[in-house]
């Protein structure tokens, strides 16, 4: 599952590092810190592996359900 935006690229590196140990959990905030806990190693580094060219900062709410 590729990242959709910047931010949440930017997210799941920051989760990725914690969940490695490179960094402390307590410095996770938003996003990165329902990560660490929710994914594995493996989708965290699938997500922070995308490519942010092209990418929005964030990405648009699909308002059509």
């Amino acid at each position: 599952m590729p990242a959709k935006s910047k931010a949440q690229q930017m997210a799941a590196g920051a989760a990725l590092s914690a969940k490695r140990g490179e960094t402390s959990k307590k410095d996770l905030k938003g996003a990165s810190r329902s990560m660490v806990n929710s994914m594995s190693e493996k989708e965290l580094e699938k997500l922070a592996s995308t490519s942010r060219k092209g990418k929005p900062y964030k990405a648009n709410k699909d308002t059509h359900h």
